[in-house]
């Protein structure tokens, strides 16, 4: 079975041997604070930094998910408030929830909460337009970068948070985040001086500060990810491949399914929000529940649609992970459902 499931989805076929690896080795058993796991720590901060191209003076720390993150962000970055522009389900729930720990008042804003690839919808905020965000928001900016970190090239000094769960673009399965924070931030929760919790942002740096951890962690998950920053490209290489594969998809949606023109056209209209990551097509409820099973009978599973859209689209994972020849097969299994050829 081909998945092209946006989350969980296609997991790198080497996190099989690199898991059995860890437990054969006994790694797995490392107490979370002694030398031989701090160093898996430090290497995987390293490799972050050297693959993804993130600034140097940003910090790094793992957590249990991006939804911890938005916890983080609402506890210990934000004083004032924060506000929510948002194009899915995802920045919609972000906000809900962060608006239950600092319930928004009359004052201005001081954290700018946004989800860069809204993996619900299929849209994107392009690099170009966090600038502007940059330009005319004095706060601190926070990224949900959950779609689109590791599958595209991020403009890091552009917010101060970025965040992102590991089971889409780092081809990781389920249970580890990746938070980066700016010197700024640091500053911000620092000033804020939130304790009361164990994933408080300061208590989560000191740790990180020595390559330690401020709970047990998910060790496995952790060497899996350092394993597989070290076999993949640079974050160019696989940007410009994402990109590519992306401008392939809208362009083959945009001129209509062989036999069935404008049956099946992408979510988004402005080609400019369009997501590189995750390509959301729409569809009538009766096309898209039959073009889903016969996918599915062929051994391709595509992404469902997500809350409003839960039944007139479906959408396709381009997440470094899925290789072209999977890419091609998909593609051809769409020309061939309406001609029959």
């Amino acid at each position: 079975m081909i998945t092209f499931y946006p989350g969980p989805s296609k997991v790198y076929p080497q996190v099989a041997d690199y898991a059995a690896e860890a437990i054969r080795t006994g790694l797995t058993s490392l107490n979370h604070r002694s030398p031989g796991f701090m160093e898996i720590v430090r290497e995987t901060i390293h490799l972050l930094h050297q693959k993804l191209d993130i600034p140097a003076d940003y910090h790094m720390a793992f957590v249990s998910s991006a939804t911890e993150c938005w916890e983080i962000v609402a506890q210990s970055l934000t004083a004032a408030g924060s506000t929510h522009p948002y194009t899915g389900a995802f920045g919609k729930k972000w906000m809900e929830y962060a608006h239950r720990i600092i319930s928004p008042t009359s004052a201005p804003a001081d954290t700018l909460c946004l989800v860069q690839n809204e993996t619900s919808t299929g849209a994107q905020i392009p690099m170009d337009d966090l600038a502007d965000y940059r330009q005319t928001f004095e706060g601190l900016i926070a990224v949900d970068a959950v779609s689109s970190m590791a599958g595209i090239r991020l403009d890091w000094q552009r917010a101060d948070v970025w965040f992102a769960s590991v089971q889409k673009c780092f081809g990781l399965p389920a249970g580890l985040a990746v938070l980066v924070y700016s010197p700024a931030a640091l500053k911000r929760a620092q000033a804020i001086g939130e304790r009361n919790h164990y994933n408080s942002l300061l208590f989560i740096h000191e740790n990180f500060s020595a390559y330690q951890t401020p709970y047990t962690p998910n060790g496995l998950g952790i060497y899996c990810l350092m394993r597989v920053l070290q076999q993949v490209a640079p974050i160019a290489e696989i940007d410009a491949r994402t990109r590519r594969r992306a401008a392939d998809w809208y362009g083959f949606f945009d001129q209509g399914l062989p036999g069935a023109p404008g049956a099946f056209r992408p979510l988004i209209n402005d080609s400019a929000k369009r997501s590189d990551t995750v390509i959301a097509i729409e569809g009538s409820e009766t096309d898209i529940k039959a073009l889903k099973l016969a996918a599915q009978q062929a051994g391709i599973t595509l992404g469902n649609g997500y809350g409003d859209w839960k039944n007139t689209t479906f959408r396709i994972a381009n997440f470094p992970a899925i290789t072209d020849d999977e890419v091609d097969q998909l593609r051809r299994f769409l020309h061939t459902y309406r001609t029959g050829q």
